[in-house]
C-alpha cells in the first residue's frame, strides 16, 4: 500500500452524501478521481471505506454526536484512497431535512488543506490516536477536551481556526454556508 500524499486541486472540492447509518448515496466525480473508487463501488457503502486508520476515533465520534443532533460542525480530516494513498481535507457538512423535520441524509464538502493545518491537526491527532491505542476512546476524548479549553474553543472553532489562514479554503467554506446553512 501506497504513503504517498495526494495534492488535491485548490479549484475543485469532493462532495457526498450520505444516509443517516454513513452509507454513501451519492458521489461527485472529483471524489471518485481522488479516492480511486467507482460510483458503483462507492454507492451503498459506509463512508468509512475511505477512512484512514490515522484519524482518532474520538473525532468521529464528535462528528456523529453533532450531525445526528442537527447541529453544524467542521472537520479537518486525513483521508485514504483504494490505492492507500491520503489526502488531507477540511469538511463541512449540509444536514437535509424530511417533510416532518426529521434528519434524513447529510451532504459533506470538502477541499484541501495548507501543509501549515496538517501539520498542526496532525500533532494532535497522533496524540489522540496514542491515547485511544493505550487508552481507549473516553480518554483521548477528554485529552482532546482539556486541550480544546485551554484555547477556549470547541472543536469546530478550532477547526476553522486552523485553515483561518488558507484564504481560498477560508472563502469557500464561508460561502458554502451562506448556501446551505
Amino acid at each position: 500500500m501506497s504513503k504517498k500524499k495526494i495534492e488535491l486541486d485548490p479549484n475543485q472540492y469532493i462532495v457526498s452524501k450520505t444516509d443517516t447509518k454513513g452509507n454513501i448515496t451519492y458521489v461527485n466525480d472529483y471524489f471518485m478521481k481522488i479516492s480511486g473508487y467507482t460510483q458503483s463501488e462507492m454507492l451503498g457503502q459506509p463512508h468509512s471505506i475511505i477512512r484512514h486508520p490515522d484519524m482518532p476515533k474520538v473525532i468521529f465520534k464528535l462528528l456523529w454526536k453533532k450531525i445526528k443532533s442537527g447541529k453544524d460542525i467542521h472537520a479537518v480530516i486525513k483521508n485514504r484512497a483504494k490505492d492507500g494513498r491520503y489526502y488531507w481535507v477540511f469538511t463541512a457538512f449540509d444536514i437535509h431535512y424530511d417533510a416532518d423535520h426529521n434528519i434524513d441524509g447529510y451532504t459533506a464538502y470538502r477541499r484541501g488543506v495548507n501543509n501549515t493545518t496538517i501539520k498542526k491537526i496532525g500533532k494532535l491527532y497522533s496524540e489522540l490516536l496514542e491515547i485511544e491505542k493505550q487508552e481507549g476512546v473516553k480518554a483521548s476524548e477528554k485529552y482532546l477536551k482539556k486541550f480544546l479549553d485551554k484555547k477556549d474553543m470547541n472543536y469546530d472553532q478550532y477547526a476553522w481556526s486552523l485553515i483561518s489562514d488558507d484564504r481560498a479554503s477560508s472563502k469557500f467554506f464561508a460561502k458554502m454556508k451562506k448556501l446551505f446553512g
